[in-house]
């Protein structure tokens, strides 16, 4: 069964890279928006929905509650409320529908998400598939040029 929706615990997974937020803080607003633009690209490579969560507490003033797409969603808790807690109800309910991943590097939240079916996975591991993805990606999108570029040099 193809995945529903990937679930990701955005500040576990920006810890667990630093090269991302490289001379940025990793809680930084550019550290945030350069992790979206990942996600997104994987999303572009795979095809999976993904939706990443935030602590609300760690966002600035003024950072909007929910920004979206249809690709990629991105939400902050609000207070008296934690990433995690947003993250366990989403992929316990989603779990009903289908395959749900969810990618943390706590290992009780992990553990939670196994207990009623669904699937985790250590940031770092999330991390060699998403180089994988884009690797594949690349490799398509370089053969379909050559495809392309062969079709043009055809007489008609």
């Amino acid at each position: 069964m193809p995945l529903l929706r990937i679930l990701v615990d955005g500040f576990s997974l920006l810890h667990a890279w630093p090269e991302l937020a490289e001379g940025r803080a990793r809680h930084s607003a550019a550290a945030r928006e350069a992790l979206i633009q990942e996600l997104t690209q994987y999303h572009d490579a795979t095809g999976t929905p993904v939706t990443i969560f935030f602590d609300g507490s760690g966002a600035p003033k003024g950072t909007p509650q929910a920004h979206s797409t249809r690709e990629v969603e991105v939400l902050y808790s609000r207070a008296g409320q934690t990433a995690d807690d947003m993250i366990e109800r989403a992929a316990y309910r989603l779990s009903q529908l289908g395959e749900v991943l969810v990618i943390t590097n706590d290992f009780a939240e992990r553990d939670t998400v196994n207990s009623f079916g669904g699937m985790a996975q250590s940031c770092e591991n999330f991390l060699h598939m998403m180089g994988e993805a884009n690797r594949d990606m690349a490799l398509d999108l370089k053969e379909l040029n050559r495809r392309e570029r062969s079709r043009f040099k055809q007489p008609r």
